[in-house]
Formats: C-alpha cells, sequence, structure tokens
C-alpha cells in the first residue's frame, strides 16, 4: 500500500475493526517511510452478474426479477414470503459461487423451477408455462404428466 503523503511502499497496520455494517474491514496505517498515519478499508470485491437473455441481450442479475415471478406463480398457494426468498438467494448464491459473470436466463428459470418443483408443483407448473411458453393444451398436459411420472418413480 502506498503511503499518500510520501508515496512509499511499506506500511504497519496500527489497528483493524470492522465498519459498523461488518461488510469491511477499517485499517489504520503507519508509513515506514514518513511515520504519518492514514486509514484504509478492505473489502469483498462484488463482481457484477451479466443475464444473458434469449435475443442474446445481457442485462445486469437482479434477484427482485425472481422473487416477482415467485410471488405471482405461488399466488394463493401455501408458500410464505420466506420460502419465495430463500429460493431466490438460494439461486443467486449458486450463481455467484460458480464465479460467473455471465449466465444464461433459461439457467435461472431451470433453477428456480427445479426449486419451486419440490416446494408446491401447483406454483410449479404456473411458473413453468409462462417460462416455456406453453402454447397449447398439448403441451400443458405433456409437462403434468412429466411431472406426475417423476412422482410415481419417488
Amino acid at each position: 500500500m502506498k503511503c499518500p503523503f510520501c508515496g512509499y511502499d511499506e506500511s504497519k497496520v496500527i489497528d483493524s475493526r470492522s465498519t459498523e455494517d461488518n461488510m469491511a474491514i477499517r485499517r489504520r496505517r503507519e508509513c515506514l517511510g514518513c511515520s504519518k498515519r492514514y486509514t484504509t478499508y478492505e473489502k469483498v470485491e462484488d463482481i457484477p452478474i451479466l443475464v444473458v437473455k434469449k435475443d442474446s441481450s445481457r442485462e445486469f442479475f437482479d434477484k427482485s426479477k425472481i422473487v416477482n415471478g415467485l410471488i405471482k406463480s405461488c399466488e394463493k398457494r401455501p408458500v410464505s414470503r420466506k420460502q419465495i426468498e430463500d429460493i431466490a438467494s438460494e439461486i443467486e448464491k449458486n450463481i455467484s459461487n460458480q464465479m460467473l459473470t455471465e449466465v444464461k436466463s433459461n439457467l435461472i428459470g431451470e433453477m428456480v423451477m427445479d426449486k419451486l418443483k419440490d416446494i408446491d408443483e401447483i406454483s410449479y407448473v404456473r411458473f413453468a408455462s409462462v417460462y416455456r411458453q406453453f402454447k397449447d393444451v398439448n403441451t400443458f398436459m405433456k409437462e403434468l404428466s412429466n411431472l406426475i411420472n417423476k412422482r410415481c418413480e419417488e
């Protein structure tokens, strides 16, 4: 760390403590060249995640879009707001842990459906019908058949 006063490259840390929000570490340093003191902050780097849409356009990942889609799918169903928030957080964490800078929207949709299937099948079918853009009743029935077959296998 270069001293802001003399430009010397070496310093020693006098004090370290977390910031009030626990999102960074405040370090009090003393320059080994001029002995002046200064403060630095260290925090985890946020790498923005871009979502690649079906038309190849890109936009920033927004967890609230997942939450809003889930709220619509789970309307009048026994799915709590906490469960919805947990699904969205788990998906966001999963994407972040993979260290991806870009993720395809269809991958996010599949992740949502995988989580939703375990919580409420009706909400899952609602989400799938919009996400997969069911064109007719046959497509809808095919998805229901797949769901029933998987249930029978378990």
